[in-house]
């Protein structure tokens, strides 16, 4: 993956999101990130309802970094959906989340999160997490083909 690759942010405190984004500037993630502040719009912004259905503005990302604890609809209930839906199968979620509860990890996973942060509580640690995601998830990682960007044909049906 590369600077390319699009990272979709679902989180409803406007303080982490500009931490995140400082951590990320810092850790020399230069991937373009876009912003939902709850479970109801990472669905949306995914599936490209309302607002999100323009793709050149709203592209679908290549990794979504998931905080669970969201109003209207939170991370396991975004998870369950994504996991649901045949394009989104092979979606890569990251969980980044203040819980640090067991069984929301157990949970997470069993819905189908490819990882689980914890948010780190001091400024140098959140650099460190943003660099191994950018280590990780945007170099190593091989990604699977992105089956969501490329629409299938429509079959032909013969009169």
């Amino acid at each position: 993956m590369s600077d390319q690759a699009i990272i979709l942010l679902a989180e409803d405190r406007e303080d982490d999101v500009l931490l995140i984004r400082r951590a990320f500037q810092k850790a020399d993630i230069l991937n373009p990130i876009y912003v939902v502040g709850d479970g109801q719009e990472a669905i949306a912004y995914l599936a490209g309802e309302g607002k999100y259905a323009n793709r050149a503005e709203y592209p679908l990302p290549d990794l979504l970094l998931l905080d669970l604890k969201m109003p209207r609809m939170d991370g396991f209930q975004v998870l369950t959906w994504i996991r649901q839906q045949p394009s989104f199968s092979t979606l890569r979620v990251v969980v980044l989340t203040s819980s640090e509860d067991f069984g929301d990890v157990n949970l997470a996973y069993k819905q189908g999160a490819n990882s689980f942060l914890v948010k780190p509580l001091d400024f140098e640690s959140f650099i460190e997490t943003a660099r191994i995601v950018r280590e990780y998830w945007l170099v190593l990682d091989k990604s699977p083909e992105a089956s969501w960007a490329k629409p299938e044909p429509e079959p032909q049906h013969s009169a």
